[in-house]
């Protein structure tokens, strides 16, 4: 029986086209799902939008449609995005679904039966674009502390959930499970500013609006965001509130990872496990809170006029290519940067020299000094023995960064194997062992290593640059595509004739493609 994994990202707020800082986190959760599936895990991964309140509301009313319109083409518009960046979702749910409508207001019922929910009034500083509310310590010069907008007064008849019930019994769950929200800093963070402070209960209906999931027993009450879409994780795999759980659900919960960007820390790691306390849920086993993709110049926003849309990027420089520089230049636990300058230089440097240009020129001295035909490796020398071990082991490095979800050290240890195969060529000049007939085997022996090297390398970067793998083993000619094939240095042994070369990534030449950008958005405006 395969071992299970079950990623999910954070749903989507339907509020408008996601722009590539949200892309980011659908590109990174899917390279994850896509290596644990390579490993041979059974992955589920599920993605999707968040479709209620009051934002949505009120941008429907400005358009003159109804909010399930408007949800219904925003919702279009991101899911024509993560698959137009390749992403291999399971499943992609909506909360307006009304199984999960029916599932929600059961949740809320169960929470309310119990005494964790209580009628109250609710009178604070609420931000709209936000969903939440704050108490006047809480705001920031007035504003709002989490993305510094106005605030207005708010007092309405409203249901809260009783935080405070289960606060210490989050605090000695922190505690005791370190690996339960990462980076580290983050998790630091959540417990210094809310949980030492105390927690505030938290406002979960709403009358001031009705495009919301109505309360069964008061109407007159909509279920507020946080209840409507924290619980996304669980109804959809099938999880009931009277216990009549799906196999989906016995499956796969927990999940494995929630990966959400920092800026929704507060509400996955205090709000969402204390909801799955209430109801007597297992926890997900991590919450990772990834950085933040930045412009050059600052946090992209549609006020500063500095968004970048994925489709625009993917239509100017390729899909792999943006899947790359998303994938690759995001640290760990700082903010990445993204421009066109940066975005140019690493895919002249990267994809098109160190990947490109090898392959280019293996797979052509293979056709050149071969007619196309593998070589045997029976010409061994010791110079050869650095980049088999380097070949073979990199799959296990490969494997530890990724269980750490250090994605760009994954790729960076793929790319060192790669590095390593155009040093091979330098010390090795299959050029010069061409033109003496007598070392014909040596040379087919340096260029079985560097295939078997590319090879190896493309079955790793399936899980990141999966349209450039598939290139690449159509030019191998290769189905040894698995990542038991990896194992052993042999995998080419099973091809007769190499395919011919073709330009993975070209080199870009900056001044021209600036100016390419620059006409190809005073025309797409």
């Amino acid at each position: 029986m395969h071992k299970k994994f079950y990623i999910s990202t954070a749903i989507a707020y339907t509020s408008g086209k996601p722009h590539i800082g949200n892309t980011y986190e659908i590109v990174l959760a899917d390279a994850i799902a896509r290596h644990k599936r390579l490993l041979g895990y059974d992955v589920y991964f599920q993605t999707g939008t968040d479709e209620h309140g009051i934002k949505i509301q009120e941008k429907a009313i400005e358009q003159g449609i109804t909010p399930q319109q408007f949800v219904d083409d925003v919702s279009g518009e991101i899911k024509r995005i993560w698959d137009l960046m390749g992403t291999s979702y399971n499943k992609f749910v909506r909360t307006t679904d009304k199984v999960h409508e029916e599932k929600v207001q059961k949740i809320f019922k169960k929470l309310y039966d119990q005494g964790d929910i209580y009628k109250g009034k609710y009178e604070g500083w609420y931000c709209v674009p936000c969903e939440s509310f704050f108490t006047e310590s809480q705001l920031v010069d007035g504003k709002c502390p989490d993305c510094g907008r106005e605030v207005k007064k708010e007092s309405e008849e409203c249901y809260f959930f009783k935080l405070s019930n289960y606060q210490d019994r989050l605090i000695e769950y922190i505690n005791s499970h370190p690996d339960f929200i990462e980076p580290e800093s983050r998790k630091n963070e959540m417990v210094k500013n809310f949980l030492e402070v105390g927690l505030q209960d938290l406002c979960v209906s709403r009358t001031s609006f009705d495009w919301g999931i109505p309360v069964t027993f008061d109407p007159e009450h909509v279920i507020y965001v946080w209840i409507d879409a924290l619980s996304n994780y669980i109804t959809f795999l099938g999880y009931d509130a009277d216990g009549n759980h799906s196999e989906e659900f016995k499956k796969y919960w927990p999940a494995d990872v929630h990966l959400i960007g920092k800026d929704i820390l507060r509400f996955h790691t205090l709000y969402w496990p204390i909801m799955l306390m209430a109801l007597g849920v297992e926890q997900p086993k991590k919450i990772f809170g990834h950085p933040w993709l930045l412009m050059g110049d600052g946090k992209m926003s549609k006020s500063k006029g500095n968004v970048m849309y994925a489709d625009d990027l993917v239509e100017l420089f390729g899909l792999d290519s943006i899947r790359y520089y998303l994938l690759h230049e995001m640290p760990f636990a700082q903010d990445g940067t993204l421009t066109y300058e940066l975005l140019i230089e690493r895919i002249n440097s990267d994809l098109a020299n160190i990947l490109g240009n090898l392959v280019n020129r293996t797979i052509s001295m293979v056709n050149k000094y071969f007619d196309g035909s593998v070589p045997n490796n029976n010409v061994k020398e010791s110079i050869d023995d650095e980049l088999i071990n380097l070949a073979l082991k990199t799959p296990n490095l490969v494997e530890e960064k990724m269980d750490g979800l250090k994605v760009a050290g994954a790729i960076d240890d793929i790319f060192e194997l790669l590095r390593r195969c155009n040093k091979y060529i330098d010390e090795t000049t299959p050029w010069a062992l061409a033109k003496d007939e007598t070392k014909k085997d040596r040379l087919g022996t340096v260029l079985y290593n560097l295939l078997e090297s590319i090879r190896i390398s493309a079955v790793l970067l399936s899980a990141f640059l999966p349209t450039t793998a598939q290139k690449i083993f159509e030019q191998l000619n290769t189905n040894e595509t698995s990542y038991n094939s990896i194992n052993n240095f042999d995998g080419m042994k099973k091809t007769t004739k190499v395919g011919n070369p073709e330009p993975l990534f070209v080199r870009i030449n900056k001044d021209d493609k600036l100016k390419e950008i620059d006409e190809y958005f005073s025309k797409n405006k």
